[in-house]
């Protein structure tokens, strides 16, 4: 049941991810020269464009909310420092994006040890969209969405990473290949092992 969750929460991940392309890849080079020149309206079109995928992406790794939030913080501010030497690099803005989200949370990772723990405050992981036309379905969503992390939690580092650009934002390996710098048959291998690895811990915990 959680490994479909797992798989559901991918295709929406995609559905949404296909979505910012559509709306923001076209116009990210325009958005990127005027942030360039010091628009800073510019950037935060840009910051509103991926400010969720990037804080899912790194919560998936850290497991605190609180965590998160500041470590995305940081890497939108190291873009904003850095987004002048942006010049595309044959890859898209999103994918330049992610490099830095990924490298900044294994540098804060290393300086964390050991391995930082889910949060414990209930109304943390139990928070309820107002946007939802169905306060129950998404008091269950939220109820999923925390159970997912704490699954997500036991793993190492590296599977951690893979099943967050995966079934987080629902990335294809093509893009993971690009922000980890792996190749696409070693990002397979990784997948197949946390997917392992989830499936045995909720055999042994009797969730499945």
């Amino acid at each position: 049941m959680y490994i479909n969750r797992l798989t559901d929460t991918e295709q929406n991940r995609s559905h949404e991810a296909n979505t910012v392309a559509t709306c923001s890849e076209t116009d990210t080079a325009k958005l990127v020269e005027r942030v360039a020149f010091g628009d800073h309206e510019a950037f935060g079109e840009i910051y509103s464009i991926y400010l969720d995928r990037i804080y899912r992406y790194i919560l998936y790794q850290v497991g605190e909310r609180m965590t998160a939030e500041d470590l995305t913080q940081e890497v939108f501010l190291k873009a904003w420092r850095a987004i002048g030497s942006y010049k595309g690099q044959g890859r898209e803005f999103s994918t330049w994006l992610y490099r830095i989200a990924h490298n900044h949370v294994i540098d804060s990772l290393r300086a964390r040890r050991p391995s930082l723990s889910l949060e414990a405050e209930e109304d943390e992981g139990l928070q309820i969209s107002t946007d939802s036309g169905d306060p129950q379905q998404e008091l269950e969503r939220s109820r999923a969405r925390k159970e997912v992390l704490e699954l997500v939690s036991c793993l190492p580092v590296q599977q951690r990473q893979m099943i967050a650009l995966r079934f987080s934002d629902g990335l294809d390996n093509g893009e993971i290949e690009r922000i980890t710098g792996k190749s696409q048959g070693a990002i397979r291998v990784m997948q197949m092992r946390a997917l392992a690895t989830l499936q045995k811990r909720l055999v042994e915990e009797g969730r499945q």
